[in-house]
């Protein structure tokens, strides 16, 4: 297990490329094993432990996977032989129950586990479960497995009670191989999910609406092997946007689509940034102390909540007082109390963190807690006075490409070390 070494207090400059969303290749690798004919192929695919643990999956199932030194993956899914996805593999992945909905449209059955992930609030599966028996499956769950049937699943309308970004896409793979057409309701509408419907339009399904709250899908009797370039990670390209305000620097990001970041940048702009948006990158410089900015979190194109907990990072160091509501997990304050040990004054009430401003926040060890809470310890590190040491950081390369390599390109003191 790593550790990661931040000697804070130091003005990032320079610029730096976003990688691959990786929210949009990992559905796109689940949605390989329903070409029955052709290689998918995926390009600038992000270096993270969920790429890896997908491709494991995958390649357990029978799929052939390589990639080359440029980070491009092929995958051949004509031999799939097993159609279980075991425990021990996604335990620590919550988009495992994205290979459900693939594995039941073409092959009629699938064994999967109940995934895990980020102990960020509950998530539940059962709107995927509600709208595939709606589709015609058989679904039983038993000692922690999901166990679903079909000879075919049937198109149906599905109304989603509250939007879920993997229901919404589990539900669309799904209906890419059904007989007839499905309609979803109250659908998510993020640009990953426009990414995937893309992709999958180009293995040959017919998909209206996606990007809308009602997506259309109607079924065709087998899809084929397609290339694709994924979207830019808006998630990424916000927290280095962070980065360069709370340690008061001037960092280009590049590879990145601006319209996908406006909520972002939009509160940057008002804490005091200064930016500039391009066809592909932004430019966010802060020479000031940022001014406290009030967050609400909700589903797109709102505030998204994978960026809640930078910003809340940047609020403990603004002036003034602030709030951060969050709507989307019940549990995603877990950074604070991290936060709190560098000198952080942030109080919490139900979903809603008050957070006074400090001058300074102090080096201290800190534990990560999920994906996002690292970030935010991280860009707390590099505006910090002395040394954070931030542990179990495995959390970190879940959903960042390199992190310390992309930050020290751009003059952060940060290091990998053994713990």
């Amino acid at each position: 297990m790593d550790k990661l070494l931040i000697q804070g207090n130091q003005s990032l400059s320079g610029s730096v490329k976003i990688s691959g969303a990786k929210n949009s290749v990992l559905p796109m690798l689940c949605a390989s094993v329903m070409s029955s004919k052709g290689s998918v192929e995926l390009e600038n695919v992000p270096h993270l432990h969920d790429v890896t643990t997908t491709t494991r999956l995958l390649t357990q199932m029978g799929v052939r996977v390589t990639m080359d030194e440029f980070m491009k993956i092929s995958l051949d899914a004509n031999d799939i032989h097993n159609l279980y996805a075991p425990y021990d593999l996604v335990k620590t992945m919550r988009s495992s129950i994205l290979v459900l909905g693939p594995l039941l449209t073409r092959f009629g059955e699938a064994k999967v586990s109940l995934p895990g992930g980020c102990a960020i609030g509950m998530r539940p599966v059962d709107m995927h479960l509600e709208a595939l028996e709606k589709m015609g499956a058989e679904i039983k769950v038993e000692s922690g497995y999901i166990h679903a049937k079909s000879k075919r699943l049937k198109g149906a309308n599905i109304i989603f009670a509250t939007k879920s970004v993997t229901g919404t896409e589990n539900i669309i793979m799904a209906a890419t191989l059904a007989d007839g057409t499905t309609k979803i309701e109250n659908a998510a509408n993020e640009p990953e999910i426009i990414d995937l419907c893309e992709f999958l339009k180009k293995m040959g399904a017919k998909i209206s609406g996606h990007g809308t709250d009602t997506v259309e899908i109607e079924g065709v009797a087998s899809l084929c092997g397609a290339s694709h370039n994924p979207l830019p990670d808006r998630i990424e390209a916000g927290t280095f946007m962070v980065a360069a305000a709370i340690t008061r620097g001037d960092i280009e990001i590049n590879n990145i689509i601006p319209a996908h970041s406006q909520a972002v940048i939009d509160k940057l702009t008002e804490a005091g940034a200064d930016i500039t948006s391009m066809n592909n990158s932004v430019r966010v410089k802060m020479n000031k102390r940022p001014s406290a900015i009030n967050i609400e979190t909700n589903a797109y194109p709102h505030f998204p909540t994978d960026m809640q907990a930078q910003i809340t990072a940047l609020n403990t160091l603004a002036k003034g007082e602030s709030f951060v509501k969050e709507n989307i997990f019940e549990n995603r304050f877990m950074h604070i109390q991290e936060l709190q040990r560098m000198g952080a004054k942030i109080t919490v009430k139900e979903n809603i963190a008050h957070i006074t401003g400090k001058d300074k926040l102090y080096g201290a060890p800190v534990m990560a807690t999920d994906l996002r809470a690292s970030a935010s310890l991280i860009l707390a590190g590099l505006a910090a006075e002395g040394i954070t040491e931030i542990g179990r950081v495995y959390h970190i390369d879940r959903g960042y490409d390199c992190i310390e390599e992309k930050l020290q390109l751009i003059g952060a003191r940060i290091s990998r070390k053994p713990m």
